[in-house]
């Protein structure tokens, strides 16, 4: 299972960048075609449901799991 500090993690290593934060955190990317992508991540450690977690992944990150995967474990500065 994931966890919303994986979500923000991802976003850090993908370059997403900070936009606003209040008891959440806002976070942002413009692609180089202009798209905007947008994700909203809980300020907490708890896991993420299944459900929720592909929504995520499809809606908002618009990656594959294995995308996700392979961002999380780059190792920091690459």
């Amino acid at each position: 299972m994931f966890k919303w500090t994986d979500v923000k993690q991802f976003c850090e290593k993908d370059g997403w960048k900070l936009y606003k934060q209040t008891n959440r955190w806002y976070y942002r990317k413009i692609m180089p075609d202009g798209t905007l992508k947008r994700v909203k991540i809980y300020m907490e450690d708890a896991e993420i449901s299944a459900l929720m977690w592909k929504e995520i992944l499809a809606r908002q990150l618009q990656v594959s799991q294995a995308d996700f995967d392979a961002i999380i474990n780059r190792p920091p500065g690459k």
